[in-house]
């Protein structure tokens, strides 16, 4: 049987090593290597050509998505997976439309991780539960990431909650943007509300996080 190769790119060295001899104790995988930074590992990932990398979210002096994107450009049938700890649904999208294939929460079990690497192994992918319930990642699973459509098109917004989107990544409060458009406060905070149901977010700064998300793609 051919066992899962495995390279884990994560900056904090307990961790790293952690996951390293977590996963070298599973009959069925391999750990191919287990670095800090982008650089080191896309060395690394030319040479050993891992099927799965674990790659941390929030690397501290590299980009993360970045890595990713270079990772999928010079191996493109490389397999990877995000780790966050409390990453918001916008964090989770940028990933996902920078070609990942799967995400797990720093806080799930062992059992979750080796699951998800199996599962993002056999073609799978794989979404933290709470995210993957959504009707949002639901359209970003089903959709997006099959390339169909864009995420700009697969949430539909009005001309008002355009304005009030750009506002609120400008740092306008209710009664700013109620001033800037003219309209009553609670008028905005009923846009507001709407707005964070259709992309199902739950606050004002992932809205903002998803405007600058979308702007870049």
């Amino acid at each position: 049987m051919s066992k899962i190769k495995v390279l884990i790119i994560e900056d904090n060295k307990i961790l790293r090593l952690g996951l390293a001899s977590l996963l070298k104790q599973k009959p069925d995988i391999s750990v191919v290597g287990a670095v800090q930074d982008g650089d080191t590992a896309l060395k690394r990932a030319t040479r050993s050509k891992p099927d799965i990398v674990l790659l941390d979210f929030s690397l501290q002096n590299q980009n993360s998505l970045d890595v990713l994107k270079s990772l999928k450009n010079d191996i493109p049938k490389i397999k990877v997976i995000g780790m966050g700890l409390v990453p918001t649904q916008s964090d989770i999208l940028s990933f996902v439309q920078g070609g990942a294939d799967g995400f797990i929460l720093k806080t799930a079990s062992v059992e979750d991780l080796i699951r998800t690497i199996r599962s993002t192994s056999e073609g799978k992918t794989i979404l933290p539960p709470p995210m993957a319930a959504s009707l949002f990642f639901q359209v970003a699973e089903n959709v997006i990431m099959k390339g169909e459509i864009k995420i700009s098109e697969a949430v539909r917004m009005t001309k008002r909650e355009k304005e009030i989107i750009a506002l609120i990544v400008e740092g306008g409060s209710n009664k700013d943007i109620a001033n800037e458009l003219n309209i009553a406060t609670y008028t905005v905070k009923s846009h507001v509300h709407n707005i964070l149901e259709k992309l199902a977010l739950s606050s004002r700064l992932q809205i903002s996080n998803y405007a600058q998300n979308i702007s870049d793609t």
